[in-house]
């Protein structure tokens, strides 16, 4: 996973974008997430929150449905960046997005987690989420 190769600029530059659209007016946190597609387009999605806090929907979540209006079914690698320049705390997909995520990618998918100044850090989904239930576990 290594030093940030021009695809991962890329996708680092389009969940910079999307974390300036998001709609944080009540945390505001915000938050920007881009995927890689398989076709190689990348999909972005912000979170966007809603006074009844449990209808907010996270920026990775606003990503895969990008990703599938756009015809893509499988992710490669994501972005996903929230936090403050210099504070060091990192922001990794919630637990539910974490299992979003899992849907759509392999167990060794890229997880690149960046601050406003960039990545911070790269995990494997796997990583992040182990021993998890997905499509194959119902593989009739």
């Amino acid at each position: 996973m290594g030093e940030p190769t021009e695809s991962h600029s890329a996708l680092i530059a389009a969940a910079r974008d999307a974390m300036a659209q998001a709609y944080a007016p009540y945390s505001h946190f915000s938050v920007g997430a881009a995927i890689l597609g398989a076709s190689g387009r990348i999909h972005a999605g912000a979170n966007v929150e809603n006074a009844a806090y449990p209808q907010g929907q996270c920026a990775e979540a606003s990503a895969i449905g990008a990703m599938i209006l756009a015809g893509d079914r499988s992710i490669q690698a994501i972005a996903v960046m929230g936090g403050q320049t210099g504070d060091g705390r990192l922001c990794t997909p919630c637990g539910g997005c974490r299992q979003r995520l899992r849907e759509f990618a392999r167990p060794d998918t890229a997880i690149h987690v960046c601050g406003p100044e960039g990545l911070r850090q790269t995990f494997r989904l796997d990583e992040l989420l182990p021993h998890s239930f997905g499509p194959d576990n119902l593989d009739f």
